[in-house]
């Protein structure tokens, strides 16, 4: 078997001999660092894509299809990202959608600078805590349009096109205007997920997508003349339309129908802001976040503290791995309960949440033999379903981003004419004003979605995402150890069988109380089962999946990408 960090240690040296160089050409020497690798408990599914001009990973192929033609005909990382993820709203519209929220980190090439970009909407100017308790409120209801918050994604969108763009932002809308209004097969696994049952409160949202009164089956033809229309109003207003014109308008009186809180000046004062992405090391690469209202700082977190075991020397998979990566998730998850919230209105200790001195401290609380029965947040000075795409071009661009309307259809609710769910983020505030997530108004609910990205020493290695709302930090842990630690290829790594915990404390006021509850994917060993219950965890086996991921590998000297696709999802990797 090849050295397990090969394929990193030789990628990293790759990119940095381009960068210093300025090569662009074939070196003779160099050996493609995974083809010989042996993977020894489990076999991929899937082969690596290897493409040299672009590539684009989505989770569902026409999407994916979408943004390869994009890039073929002129566009960059960025436009073909938009032009999948416009598709998508389209195709899996139960996941996301100009409905919901979006964020994303952009490396461009020309700067050689990582972009982040957080286009999650607030709450509604007039929904506070008094409102909520006048309403008799412990929490939100998710499926209620009190659980709304102003969609960012459509100002995502136009925000990245206009800064990086290569193509008009009207261009990028033809194949989503295109499969909604001509139609498209339903794929398996989205058809998995479709609605099915009838219900009065939400008859525009059975109307929508099952206009034949029944669930559709996987290959059933599926338009939403709805959605094209918006599309094009879009392609022809730009986000104007959608927060100052008739679209909000459309959606502020569907909000006043049906009891939400929405107002015109909701919309108009939307902004969606560039900010710094963070990062912390592991095993020598920089692994980079986006800060809170979001929650990729957990992913560091658990890095962190995993970084003082010799996880490298371990099986995939074994149960002692799986024992400290879980008892890392529960203590980075107690602080995630604590710590995390929209940083405009809240004191959030990011530098030292994400220190290697206070991970130093905090894993002195993890004992390699026995799971945790209760766990505390740290002591700090302080006053789910998702898609998740990554695109790359020629010019070495690369974008890692993932847009969600939170729960399967989010709020459930489809405001008349529009075509799209309207997300349920602010479900995720706490009603406890003593808590930092809590509710208030033209504030950011904590969330869920989180896109990554892996350099070293300033040269891009990696951009991946891993859907599934509390899992991603844990799956973006989990394949980062099967990369670096174990070194798999992008597509081994997103094969691997996963596990989850579950039942942590949240950001919406729920406190943990007990050990949790441990879910495995099939394909992992009864033996480590067992291993772990003997270690004082509560395992269930999972018959069903967690998370879905895409990721994108780049390599210099000649420009390489070796893209990885997750087979849990419909989705595939392409590019030319």
């Amino acid at each position: 078997m090849l050295d397990r960090r090969k394929f990193l240690q030789l990628g990293s040296t790759l990119s940095a001999s381009a960068v210093a160089h300025g090569a662009t050409n074939l070196n003779a020497t160099t050996e493609v660092p995974f083809t010989k690798l042996n993977v020894r408990n489990r076999n991929q599914n899937r082969s690596t894509l290897i493409c040299s001009q672009g590539m684009v990973a989505t989770s569902q192929p026409l999407a994916a299809q979408s943004g390869l033609d994009i890039l073929k005909s002129g566009g960059n990382a960025v436009d073909a990202a938009i032009a999948a993820n416009a598709v998508l709203s389209v195709v899996e519209p139960m996941s996301n959608g100009p409905g919901g929220d979006l964020f994303a980190i952009y490396w461009h090439q020309k700067d050689k600078k990582l972009y982040g970009l957080n286009a999650s909407g607030r709450s509604p100017g007039n929904w506070n805590l008094k409102a909520a308790k006048d309403l008799g409120l412990n929490q939100i209801d998710p499926y209620s349009p009190l659980s709304w918050s102003v969609p960012g994604c459509v100002s995502g969108w136009e925000a990245l096109v206009s800064r990086f763009g290569q193509l008009k932002f009207s261009d990028l809308m033809t194949s989503a205007i295109h499969y909604a209004e001509e139609g498209f097969p339903l794929s398996p696994v989205i058809a998995d997920g479709w609605i099915g049952r009838e219900s009065s409160q939400f008859s525009n949202l059975y109307r929508t997508f099952c206009p034949k009164g029944a669930r559709p089956k996987f290959g059933d033809w599926i338009r939403n003349k709805d959605l094209a229309t918006f599309f094009k109003i879009l392609a022809n207003q730009g986000s104007g339309a959608f927060y100052k014109g008739e679209i909000a308008e459309k959606i502020i009186r569907y909000s006043k129908k049906v009891g939400g809180r929405f107002s015109m000046s909701d919309f108009e004062n939307h902004t969606c802001d560039w900010i710094e992405p963070v990062s912390s090391t592991y095993r020598g690469y920089d692994v980079w976040q986006l800060p809170p209202n979001g929650q990729g700082i957990a992913a560091l977190q658990i890095l962190n503290l995993l970084e003082h075991f010799d996880i490298e020397s371990m099986e995939p998979n074994c149960a002692q791995q799986l024992h400290l990566f879980l008892e890392a998730k529960k203590l980075a998850f107690e602080d995630r309960a604590v710590y995390y919230a929209d940083m405009d209105f809240a004191d959030v200790p990011l530098k030292e949440l994400i220190s290697k001195s206070y991970a130093a401290e905090r894993v002195k609380l993890i004992d390699p033999d026995r799971a945790a029965q209760k766990v505390a947040p740290g002591r700090l000075k302080n006053s789910s379903d998702t898609i998740y795409l990554t695109a790359a071009d020629q010019h070495g661009n690369m974008i890692s981003l993932i847009q969600s309307i939170y729960h399967g259809w989010g709020s459930k609710w489809v405001p008349d004419g529009l075509g799209f769910a309207l997300q349920n983020r602010g479900e995720l505030f706490s009603l406890n004003p003593e808590d930092l997530n809590r509710l208030e108004p033209g504030k950011r609910p904590f969330h869920t979605i989180i896109p990554a990205f892996v350099t070293k020493n300033n040269i891009p290695l990696l951009s991946f995402g891993v859907m599934g709302g509390d899992f991603q930090p844990q799956g973006h842990a989990q394949v980062l150890m099967n990369m670096i630690d174990f070194g798999m290829s992008p597509q081994q790594a997103g094969e691997q069988p996963r596990v989850a915990h579950f039942e942590s404390s949240t950001p919406k006021g729920t406190r943990s109380t007990g050990p949790g509850l441990v879910g495995l994917e099939e394909h992992i060993n009864p033996e480590v089962r067992q291993a772990l219950i003997d270690k004082g965890h509560r395992v269930r086996q999972s018959t069903g999946a967690y998370g879905g991921y895409q990721a994108i590998w780049r390599m210099n000297d000649p420009l390489r990408y070796f893209g990885g696709s997750d087979p849990r999802k419909d989705g595939c990797a392409v590019g030319y």
